[in-house]
């Protein structure tokens, strides 16, 4: 069952044609990755899907729920979470609290309570904690959970962020390179953690990511943009083998032919 499908979807700015009917289904329980060169639209595909830009033409659904105007916020709470391409941590709080953040949109405290912090909020910043602390446990960063982010090596840095993405309790989470700037043991840390978070917590998966070594090995299905329009999409090996693909993005020995 398709749990977002993207249908025929355009944003242009000004001059510019980001996106250009862009079509894309994607299944429940799938690690489904979008691939192309910089400047390619998936970072702005991703925008789309989370509200922070609006199509000009098409519509995006999830759940099939109409998401094509609704707000970041409003889109969060349906469960769909993301991580960005550069981090948006907040660095003077440490490991827990910025993954505790992550739960704001699901606190049911009134102002007073939890101002006064008794009863009722108190009761949900614990459950709330004990949360944090076994996504801490999951992501395997329980030496860091009372260190400032700012004082983490930038590997840590993104798992955080990951953290409190999966924080939100979310059905389908937006993972926008998450690899980026790792090294090659924190690169096969990161795709155990999104194989878990699909097996496990059983999470869709939307992934950017340029190391292809990583898209091939864990994805089930693969859409490339070029231009803003896609050109590909299917299975790992029917993109592995697609002339187009090869011949613009992937090259001939990521394709695996000789």
């Amino acid at each position: 069952m398709a749990i977002i499908e993207i249908n025929s979807v355009s944003l242009r700015f000004g001059g510019v044609q980001a996106l250009y009917d862009v079509s894309i289904s994607v299944e429940q329980g799938q690690i489904f990755s979008l691939i192309g060169p910089n400047g390619a639209g998936k970072s702005t595909l991703f925008n789309c899907l989370s509200g922070l830009y609006w199509p000009n033409k098409g519509e995006i659904f999830f759940c099939e729920q109409n998401i094509t105007r609704m707000k970041p916020y409003e889109i969060a709470k349906l469960g769909l979470a993301r991580t960005f391409q550069n981090i948006e941590l907040y660095q003077g709080m440490n490991v827990l609290e910025n993954i505790m953040l992550g739960m704001h949109l699901k606190l049911t405290s009134g102002i007073l309570a939890a101002g006064l912090y008794y009863g009722k909020a108190r009761k949900e910043e614990t459950r709330h904690r004990e949360t944090a602390e076994k996504i801490i446990d999951f992501l395997e960063i329980e030496n860091t959970r009372k260190a400032y982010v700012s004082q983490l090596p930038y590997g840590i840095q993104k798992r955080v962020e990951v953290g409190r993405a999966l924080a939100m309790d979310p059905k389908v989470i937006l993972l926008d390179e998450p690899m980026a700037g790792m090294n090659q043991e924190e690169e096969e840390d990161m795709a155990r953690f999104i194989i878990d978070m699909r097996d496990i917590m059983g999470l869709t998966i939307l992934l950017i990511e340029h190391d292809m070594n990583v898209v091939m090995d864990i994805s089930d299905r693969v859409a490339v943009l070029n231009f803003g329009v896609k050109t590909a999409e299917g299975s790992v090996e029917e993109v592995r083998r697609n002339k187009e693909v090869i011949e613009a993005y992937l090259g001939e020995e990521n394709s695996g032919i000789n």
